[in-house]
Formats: structure tokens, C-alpha cells, sequence
């Protein structure tokens, strides 16, 4: 087999060389006879199987000292590779190497894919459980490639300028499907200069970052604890892994934390193998020590004792045997067999086992790295703000692992952090970009071996201001701009009147480079003030006044376009004009060439900032004219005139008069006002009052522009005054003088709805309502008058007047046609006569009775115990029924059960609902030999009972098992559910297990072991629980031993049953021509069929019908029923256990266009 190759930078291939201190080979060629076997079997390329053989027959001789061999392959690997020792896949095995620190070397392996049908997985690891492929990066590099020729499958693993700590052992493994094949190999890496101090075994657990600089790194090397920057006293060296052995597991964390161990996960892996208990040996009289530690470049012992010196023993590294040599010495001492591990590196720390036979017993071996050193100590420095800043330190060794501190916390760079770790090989820098005074601190570095610390200050820069801030006077709605310079590019604040400026879509802040702005686009008077840019961190202050000017204006925009103000006689006049101006101008108010002066007198002015005002305390008609308004300040002058009137209400029209009357109006004329007041007329106000009041009334509210009006809705016989007000813009005249009084005056409106109310054989009954409209006179009463068909010779019925709308017109003949008519009378006389319709014959009309159940009532009336029952039930019939009521077929007891009757309804009435008003309840209603006959079920429910007997059918684990029988009284009502509860005999507290439970035996689990247990079950209806419950007589223990539970045997239920109508059908009133549905439910097992019938025929393929079956609920529908679809409706439901059917009557009323 090929032997390991070395590449360097030029990609020449070379023999890999070996350090003075260790030449392996040499040593190997001066052994015994039997240490040359395995250089020999790599020279020659066969297959070492054969060889462990010999070396068996070897080491049997009596009184050997040296035990050689080397094993292909480890003996701990997973239990599916046990016979990887013949290598299926693998068809060029990694060889072991070494190499110089800072050079490259390759390792090789080739698959051969004849009978593979895909690319095999491969692996490499370092020791036994870090896999190499997260740690690719500049140092390690992992390559396949496939020669289709040959179909061979070539992967490489290049390490690239190698450290000391890369030194181990090393793994390569081949999947594919269910094969499987591993080899092992060494690197060990050499380095000239001489050894190094020891470190922790606790560097055996250091872990690469990945992702940054030192990706890639096979880094097992020393582990920084996180500590104090402080320098701390030198303690005694402890051994991690006593500790970790003698403590409770409870205590790892804290002492991962104490030591600084990151992966404690594989420490523990490593400890518990070292925890196993070894078996009691019948080959070893004493084992190896759970494991040794050792420094970097020093010896270590490995001793057993057999208990037969006669067994062969043979020592193995990770699974690979391992012989004699210059770094590995075996000696015999009787029954002692002790091993030397000599200038121990790094790639010996793993696990190491010793065979005796069929026995071994294993340790683990861990080789500490010397600490790394500060060579160069960082320096104190002093830096100005937005500076970089760099802070550097050398160690002893390239690429170390260093930490940086800022006041005792340890510094993580970021992507988005301002501090970055820079390493050019031992020097190692900290970078601070943009340094502020938050900055200024101690930072320190610390390595395995030493710490260094420095201090940093960060100060401002000294300030100049290049261009000042200065003083500006702009005018209204231009641009003001502050600018000002200096010496450093930092920001600032601008502050008015010492309040900060807050940017806007007007006012800008504009800082470029060492320049800073403030922009106001249109001035504004509020925008004058003193404004003061400040340096941020600096004391520094640059102030500026801005002064802002604006010529004066009148606003005029709220007069009228010909600039006229109006004004009633009278009033107070106070004109106020806005204007503007910076600075605020003087105002000054004249007429006809006069100046209006500031005082107190009737006609003055006032002046203010913002505007000025002519104020006239009392209007005269004098005032009107035109008024001059001149305003100036120093940035010019304005002028304005302005026209008052003066106004006022018009005088009052003369009496009106009154043309016409009628019952409840009048006509009224009148002429216009003499005077107008100087403004036209808008109209008329018009007000009325009884002549006996003072108290008027206003008949418009919007003017009257005639000079003619009619007032209405006036009481007749009450005499009236009117009057007139003229309206123009400036308000209301006053009133006329009253008109001449008058009086309306009118009959009544005739009698409205005049009906028959009742006919005999010798009478007949007549009603009306009174008249809509009754005059002033009043009604006095009313006249009935009748005529015989044929005739027109009116009788009155009535010989005097009645205030009744109600009279019974007497002494008619029988089978004879009347026609009738009323008037109503008062003062003015009779009205108009209101007439009925058409003739009436006077004969007794019999209408068979009918009892209108309401829907509520045609399915069982239920109410609970205590509760009103107040059922009205309507009827018709004539003349007046008869009503008999029965209850279960008896007469009712009118001590219990009032019934109250009238001509149109009977009422039932209980107070108190009990138990006993329960029944069927039947109303007869007789009229002569027409009986109508309607039953009503009252169902009076209560709480039910308790369930009669609760049981414990068994106890098993922590269940029990209860049955119980339903109580003897349900309440008159079905039995809806059970609740149980259960309470420990210890305590006695009841708490639920189960509610609303439908069946009558259940199975409470989730006891407590040990304890004691009462059951009690209450029944449930729509009433609620039952007052008591009914408890277990024996209670059930729980007992601690368990108890093997019998499954008791359940008999298959019969669910068949026989068809059954669970809703029946009610008799139903339709409307003919509009749809009608029959609803009923039913059920049972099998299904079954229904069939729907009328009169006793079956509905078949009828379009006029629509039958529907959804949950047992059927329905039939009856399109647009007429009174032929009357009649008996069927429904009938048929399965294999029997037929079963119901009917209902079904009764279409035609409603009277």
C-alpha cells in the first residue's frame, strides 16, 4: 500500500521526515526480529490479517518479555462494523504520517464502485467522535473525486500547515447500504524547539469557532476559563476529573463553569465509561486506574497483575494493538505486565485497554498542552473621539486562543459591533472604530498562560468656530438661512428661545461635513425669536437673532363687495377690521376729512395688534356714510373705506277685516304699512286669540307675502281677534289693532262604521262610532231610523236621543228585510245620515262552535312544581256555548283548578302548579247539537327522587367500579343524567367525579393509592339534581398491592327495536295557497320504511306532495294546498320487529278575498 504523502506549497510530493528526537523507523530496524514484521507487511502490500497469528505463537513462549503485534483495525467500534477487520470497500487504507508544524500532508482512500450503484458515504474523524467535516476551512480540506476507467472513488483529507495539537488519531469510514468498512491512522507532528510547560486535561476539550477566522481549526488545545482580569494567586493544580467522579451529578454545571469546560457533554461520555463497574476478573488480580494524566513530553506507567502469568497479554490504543517500541516499552515483573508510554505528545491522549484472554479492563489517558505566554504587554493610550484605535499584544504562540476584557467583561465581536480582533501570527490586536468617550476603560488580555492590561482615554477635540452665526432681518414669507462653520464634523442642536427646533416640511436642518444650516422657507412672524446652534459634548454656543417685517394690509374679505355695513336704529355698532403687519401698524378711523379720536364718546375707535375697531354705542340715522380707515409702519402704508346705513322696522298696518266664516276658518284682508323703515317688506306675521283672552297666537310661522289669509282649525261658537305684524330685514313691526270679533259655527260629520252586532228572530242589534268631526254645538245624540225592503217610510226606533253608539231595534217581524241608517244631533241639528249597506234579515243565524288551540298548547304543556298555569284558549260559536271541562275524564275540582269563561274564550288558571294537576284536560264547547272537542296535556315536573341503591362492583389499581338502579321517582320527567362524587373517608369532602353521566354504572379512576373512598350518586332531569343522594353503604380501599383486574364480560347489546314515533303528529290548520307541512318523528332498528298516507290511501308519485326523512325526523309537504287536500293524513313506519302509525287531521281555510 501506498505510504502517506506530504504535499507542500510547490505541490512536490516528498517522503514524510522525521525529527531527531523520534525516528520510528530507525527504531523499528535495530528492534527484535518480530518488530520488523509490520514494515515488512507495508512493504509488501499483502494482507496483515496473517500476522496477529504469528505474533500469537510469539508471545506464548515462557518468559518473553516484549509483546509486539499491531492490529488493522479497532476493536471499539460499533458493534455492526465487528467484522470490518477484512476490509469489503475499501481498497487503499490512510496510512499514518508525520509531519513538521506549519507543513501540509495528505491522506488517501479509494473505494472501488464495481458492484456499487451509487457514490458510498464517507467520514473522517479525530479520536472517536469529532467528525471532520465542520472544521473545513484554510486548515483542513476534504476532496473525492472518480476515475471512470478504473470506477474507482478517490477521497483525500489535506491538513494544511499542521499545528502540534493536530497530532492524534485518526478515522476514515465507508458506507454503503448495509457494508460497512473503517480504518485508523496516527499523525504525529513534530517541532524543533524544545518541550513545552504542561496544561489542564481540560484543553483536550477546546472547541473551534465556526463560521469565523479560525474555522477549520482540529483545535483540541488549550480551553481559557472565563475569570477576573485581576491577577490571581497560583492554587494547587486540580484534577477535573476526581472531581467530576466524586460529585452528584447535580454539581456538573457548576463545575464546567468553575474550570472552564465547554464540552462537558464528552467529559461525561468519558466519565461514565470510566464509571463502569468493572466485573470481578478471573484473569486480573488487579485492573488499570480509571485514567492517568500526564504532562506534554513526559512518561507515564500503565501496570495490571494477573492472576495467571501464563495468559498472554496485548495492549491496544483506541482499538488498535499496539507494540513494542522506543515509545512504547512492555516489561514483566512476576505477575505484573506494565507498559511506558515515553515523550508523551498530544495524539496519545485516547483510551487504552489491556487483554488477558477473553478479559480486558480499559482506562483513559489525557496529555496536557503547555500554557500559552504575553511576550509583549499592552500599552496605555490615549485617543480623541471618531478615531481608531488599536490595542495590541504578542504571544508565544502563532494563532493562539486569546481573550480581550473590557473592565473584567470579555469582549465578543460582531458583524454589527464596533470592536474587531485582528492576529497576525503571535501579535493580536483590538480594533475600536470610531472611538467615543464610552469607550474609555481598561481593557485587558488573557491567555492559558498569562494577562496583560491596559488603559485607553478617548477626549474631545479642541473646537473652532470658522464662520459665525449672524443677526438677520428678512421680510414676510421669504427665506431666512443661519449658517456657520467649524472646526470638526460633528453634530449639533439648534434651539428658539431656548426650546428645541423641530424640522418640518418649512423649516430644514442641514449639517454637511463641518457646515451647519437652518432653512426657513416663507418666514413667519412667530418664526422671529433668538436662535443659538450648540456642538454636541462641546460647551461651545453660536447665537443669532432673526427680525421679521411685513408692510401693513386691511382685511376686508367679511363685508359685502360694495364694502357696506348695516346697521338697525338703535344698536351698538362694532365694526372690528383686521389687518397685519410687522411690526404692528397705527391705525387711524376718519369721516368727511375728520379723524374719529380714541375716547370714550358715542362714535371712537380701537386699536389692536392684529386689528381695529369703529364702535357706535347707539345707531342714528345720522350715522350713515362713509368711513376712511388708514393704517402704516415702517414697511409702509395701506388705506380702505367702508359705507354704513342705518335701519329700521317698518310701522304697524291697519286693522284687518274679516270677509267670510265657515265652521273652524275665515278669510281675513288687509293693507301695507305707510312706512317701510327704509328696507322693503318681507311679509306678514298673523296672530289670533279668543276674544275673552289676552293671550295671542301666531298662525304662520313662515311670512305671509299676500295681503290675504284664511286661519282654520278654529273652535265653532268661540268668538275670535286677529291681527297683522309687517316684516322687512330689520325686524318685526308692531302689532295692528285687533278686527271686529266673529264666531264659526257647523253641524256635525255623519256616524262612521255603522255594523250589525247581533240578529234574532224578532230583533236586531246595530253599532256605530261617532262622527269624525263634531261642531262647536257639541253631540247631544243620536237618531236610529229603519225602513222595511220595498218601502221608504223611515220609523224611528228611538224616541228619544241616545248617547250610546249601541241600540236594539225591537218588535220586527220574523223572515222580514230591514234597512237602517243614524244621524247624529246638536245644536246646529241632525247630520247627515250614515246607512248600512245592504238589507239585514232579521232571523237567528247558529254557528257551530270552534276551538282555537294555540300551537304552544297542542304538545305537552310542562311546568315545574310551584310555578303559574294560565292557558287561554279561544272559541266561536253562537249564540253563546255551553263549555264543559274534564280532567283524566273526571270533572275538575274548582277548588284546585279555576276555569273562567266568556262569550269568546275560556281561561285555566293554577296559582301553584303541583304534582297532582298533571293529566289530560278536555274542553267540550256545545252549541245546540254541535259539539267541538280539544284536549290539552299538563305535565307538572319536579327534582327527582335519589337513585334507589348505589353498589361497588369492584375495586382494582386505583379504579372502582359502581353501579346503581335509577330512583323510584323521576320527577315526572325523563331522568337526564347522574352526577358522582366521592369524598376520602379521612376527610369526608365531597368533590365530582363525573356530571351529566347517562348510564347507571361507571368506572372512577385516577384514586389515590391508600386512601379510602365513599361514593354518592344524585339524579338529574330538566329540574336539576334530586335534594339527596344516595351513598355507598361499604367504602372502597385502595390498596398499595397490586391486584391482577379481570375483565369482566360484557354480553352483546341488542340494539333492535321496533319502529316507534318519538313526536306525533298534531292537527293542523292551513291557508289555502300557501304550503303546509306535517312533521313527525320516529325511531328504530333496522330503519324503518316510511310510507305516508291520506284518508287511508298511500301517496305515490304525487308532484303535489314532498316527502323528507333527515335523523328520523319526516316531514311531508304540501304545495299549495285546496280545500280537496283536507282531510286524515297517515303516517306509517314498517321495519322486520314490527309497523307502527299515526294520524293527524289536516283543515285548508279559504281566506275571503
Amino acid at each position: 500500500m501506498p505510504e502517506p504523502t506530504k504535499k507542500e506549497e510547490n505541490e512536490v510530493l516528498a517522503p514524510a521526515p522525521a525529527p531527531p528526537p523520534e525516528e520510528p523507523n530507525k527504531e523499528k530496524e535495530a528492534g527484535t526480529a518480530p518488530a520488523k514484521e509490520p514494515n515488512k507487511e507495508k512493504e509488501a502490500g499483502t494482507a496483515p490479517a496473517k500476522e496477529p497469528n504469528k505474533e500469537k505463537e510469539a508471545g506464548t513462549s515462557p518468559g518473553k518479555e516484549w509483546s509486539i503485534g499491531e492490529s488493522p483495525a479497532g476493536e471499539e467500534q460499533d458493534k455492526q462494523n465487528a467484522n470490518s477487520q477484512l476490509s469489503t470497500l475499501f481498497v487503499e487504507k490512510p496510512q499514518g504520517g508525520s509531519v513538521k508544524v506549519g507543513e501540509n500532508i495528505t491522506f488517501i482512500a479509494k473505494v472501488k464502485a464495481e458492484d456499487l450503484l451509487r457514490k458510498p458515504t464517507v467520514k473522517w474523524f479525530k479520536g472517536k467522535w469529532m467528525d471532520l467535516a465542520s472544521k473545513a476551512g484554510k486548515h483542513l480540506q476534504l476532496k473525492e473525486t472518480f476515475e471512470r476507467h478504473s470506477r474507482v472513488y478517490t477521497f483525500e483529507m489535506q491538513i494544511i500547515k499542521a499545528k502540534e495539537n493536530y497530532a492524534g488519531n485518526y478515522r476514515c469510514e465507508v458506507t454503503y447500504k448495509d457494508k460497512f468498512d473503517s480504518c485508523s491512522f496516527d499523525l504525529e507532528v513534530h517541532e524543533s524547539t524544545g518541550t513545552t510547560p504542561n496544561i489542564d486535561i481540560r484543553s483536550a476539550f477546546k472547541r473551534s469557532g465556526e463560521g469565523q477566522d479560525d474555522a477549520g481549526e482540529l483545535d483540541f488545545s488549550g480551553l481559557l476559563k472565563r475569570r477576573e482580569v485581576k491577577q490571581q494567586e497560583e492554587q494547587p493544580e486540580v484534577d477535573v476529573w476526581e472531581l467530576l467522579k466524586n460529585a452528584k451529578p447535580s454539581e456538573y454545571e457548576k463545575i464546567a463553569f468553575q474550570y472552564g469546560i465547554t464540552d462537558l457533554r464528552g467529559m461525561l461520555k468519558r466519565l461514565k465509561r470510566m464509571r463502569r463497574v468493572e466485573k470481578k476478573s478471573a484473569a486480573f488480580a488487579r485492573i488499570l486506574d480509571p485514567a492517568y494524566q500526564v504532562d506534554k513530553g513526559g512518561r507515564v506507567r500503565f501496570v495490571v497483575e494477573l492472576a495467571d502469568p501464563k495468559l498472554e497479554v496485548k495492549w491496544y490504543k483506541n482499538g488498535q494493538e499496539i507494540r513494542p517500541s522506543t515509545k512504547y516499552i512492555f516489561e514483566h515483573k512476576g505477575c505484573e505486565r506494565i507498559m511506558f508510554i515515553n515523550n508523551c505528545v498530544l495524539t496519545d491522549d485516547s483510551e487504552y485497554y489491556v487483554t488477558a484472554g477473553d478479559e480486558k479492563c480499559s482506562t483513559e489517558l489525557f496529555v496536557r498542552e503547555p500554557p500559552v505566554m504575553v511576550t509583549k504587554q499592552l500599552e496605555d493610550t490615549k485617543a480623541y473621539c471618531g478615531e481608531r484605535v488599536e490595542l495590541e499584544c504578542e504571544v508565544s504562540e502563532d494563532d493562539a486562543n486569546v481573550k480581550w476584557f473590557k473592565n473584567g467583561e470579555e469582549i465578543i465581536p460582531g458583524p454589527k459591533s464596533r470592536y474587531h480582533i485582528r492576529v497576525e501570527g503571535k501579535k493580536h490586536i483590538l480594533v475600536i472604530e470610531g472611538a467615543t468617550k464610552a469607550d474609555t476603560a481598561e481593557y485587558s488580555v488573557m491567555t492559558t498562560g498569562g494577562q496583560s492590561s491596559a488603559k485607553l482615554s478617548v477626549d474631545l477635540k479642541p473646537l473652532k468656530i470658522l464662520t459665525p452665526l449672524t443677526d438677520q432681518t428678512v421680510n414676510l414669507g421669504k427665506e431666512v438661512c443661519l449658517k456657520c462653520e467649524v472646526s470638526e464634523n460633528i453634530t449639533g442642536k439648534w434651539t428658539k428661545n431656548g426650546l428645541p427646533v423641530q424640522e418640518s416640511d418649512r423649516l430644514k436642518i442641514v449639517h454637511k461635513g463641518r457646515i451647519h444650516k437652518l432653512v426657513i422657507a416663507n418666514a413667519l412672524v412667530e418664526d422671529e425669536g433668538d436662535y443659538v446652534f450648540t456642538p454636541d459634548s462641546y460647551s461651545v454656543t453660536l447665537p443669532a437673532k432673526v427680525h421679521v417685517i411685513d408692510p401693513p394690509k386691511i382685511n376686508l374679505d367679511g363685508l359685502d363687495a360694495d364694502n357696506t355695513v348695516t346697521v338697525i336704529a338703535g344698536n351698538k355698532l362694532r365694526l372690528e377690521i383686521p389687518i397685519s403687519g410687522e411690526p404692528p401698524p397705527k391705525a387711524i378711523w376718519s369721516r368727511a376729512d375728520k379723524a374719529i379720536m380714541e375716547g370714550s364718546g358715542r362714535i371712537r375707535a380701537e386699536n389692536y395688534p392684529d386689528s381695529t375697531t369703529l364702535v357706535i354705542d347707539i345707531a342714528e340715522k345720522d350715522d350713515s356714510g362713509v368711513y376712511h380707515i388708514n393704517l402704516k409702519n415702517e414697511a409702509g402704508e395701506a388705506h380702505a373705506s367702508i359705507k354704513i346705513k342705518v335701519v329700521d322696522i317698518p310701522d304697524p298696518p291697519v286693522a284687518p277685516n274679516v270677509t267670510d266664516v265657515g265652521d273652524d276658518w275665515c278669510v281675513m284682508t288687509w293693507e301695507p304699512p305707510l312706512y317701510d323703515g327704509g328696507s322693503p317688506i318681507l311679509g306678514y306675521f298673523i296672530e289670533r286669540k279668543k276674544k275673552q283672552s289676552s293671550r295671542w297666537m301666531r298662525l304662520n310661522f313662515d311670512l305671509c307675502k299676500e295681503t290675504i289669509f284664511e286661519p282654520k282649525k278654529m273652535i265653532e261658537g268661540v268668538a275670535y281677534e286677529v291681527r297683522i305684524f309687517a316684516v322687512n330685514a330689520v325686524g318685526i313691526s308692531k302689532p295692528s289693532m285687533p278686527s271686529k270679533p266673529f264666531v264659526p259655527l257647523a253641524v256635525t260629520s255623519p256616524p262612521t262604521l255603522l255594523t250589525v252586532d247581533s240578529v234574532t228572530d224578532t230583533t236586531v242589534t246595530m253599532k256605530w262610532r261617532p262622527p269624525d268631526q263634531i261642531g262647536a254645538a257639541g253631540l247631544d245624540g243620536y237618531v236610529l231610523e229603519y225602513c222595511f225592503e220595498g218601502t221608504d217610510d223611515w220609523i224611528v226606533a228611538n224616541t228619544e236621543l241616545i248617547d250610546k253608539t249601541k241600540f236594539t231595534i225591537t218588535g220586527l217581524p220574523t223572515d222580514s228585510r230591514i234597512f237602517v241608517r243614524v244621524k247624529a244631533v246638536n245644536a246646529a241639528g241632525a247630520s247627515e245620515p250614515k246607512y248600512y249597506s245592504q238589507p239585514i234579515l232579521v232571523k237567528e243565524v247558529i254557528e257551530a262552535p270552534k276551538i282555537r288551540i294555540p300551537r304552544h298548547l297542542k304538545q305537552t304543556y310542562i311546568r315545574r312544581v310551584g310555578e303559574a298555569i294560565n292557558l287561554v284558549i279561544p272559541f266561536q260559536g253562537k249564540p253563546r256555548p255551553e263549555l264543559i271541562w274534564t280532567k283524566d275524564g273526571a270533572p275538575i275540582d274548582k277548588n284546585q283548578i279555576n276555569i273562567r269563561n266568556s262569550e269568546t274564550d275560556t281561561i285555566v288558571f293554577i296559582r301553584k302548579a303541583e304534582r297532582s294537576h298533571s293529566g289530560k284536560y278536555d274542553l267540550q264547547v256545545k252549541v245546540e247539537k254541535f259539539v267541538e272537542t280539544a284536549s290539552i296535556d299538563i305535565r307538572v315536573v319536579d327534582r327527582p327522587g335519589p337513585p334507589q341503591l348505589v353498589k361497588i362492583e369492584d375495586v382494582w389499581g386505583e379504579n372502582v367500579a359502581l353501579s346503581w338502579t335509577p330512583p323510584r321517582d323521576d320527577g315526572n320527567t325523563a331522568i337526564t343524567g347522574y352526577t358522582i362524587q366521592k369524598a376520602d373517608k379521612k376527610s369526608m369532602e365531597w368533590f365530582t367525579v363525573i356530571e351529566h353521566y347517562h348510564r347507571t354504572s361507571a368506572t372512577i379512576t385516577e384514586l389515590v393509592i391508600g386512601n379510602e373512598y365513599y361514593f354518592r350518586v344524585f339524579a338529574e332531569n330538566m329540574c336539576g339534581l334530586s335534594e339527596d343522594a344516595t351513598m355507598t353503604k361499604e367504602s372502597a380501599v385502595i390498596a398499595k398491592d397490586g391486584k391482577i383486574y379481570k375483565n369482566p364480560v360484557y354480553e352483546d347489546f341488542d340494539f333492535t327495536e321496533a319502529p316507534m314515533f318519538t313526536q306525533p303528529l298534531v292537527n293542523t290548520y292551513a291557508v289555502a295557497g300557501y304550503n303546509a307541512t306535517l312533521n313527525c318523528s320516529v325511531r328504530g332498528n333496522p330503519k324503518p320504511k316510511i310510507t305516508w298516507m291520506k284518508n287511508k290511501v298511500a301517496i305515490k308519485d304525487d308532484p303535489r306532495y314532498r316527502m323528507f326523512s333527515n335523523q328520523g325526523v319526516c316531514t311531508l309537504e304540501i304545495r299549495k294546498p285546496s280545500p280537496y287536500d283536507g282531510g286524515t293524513y297517515c303516517c306509517k313506519a314498517v321495519n322486520d320487529l314490527g309497523t307502527v302509525e299515526i294520524e293527524c287531521k289536516l283543515e285548508v281555510k279559504v281566506v275571503a278575498q
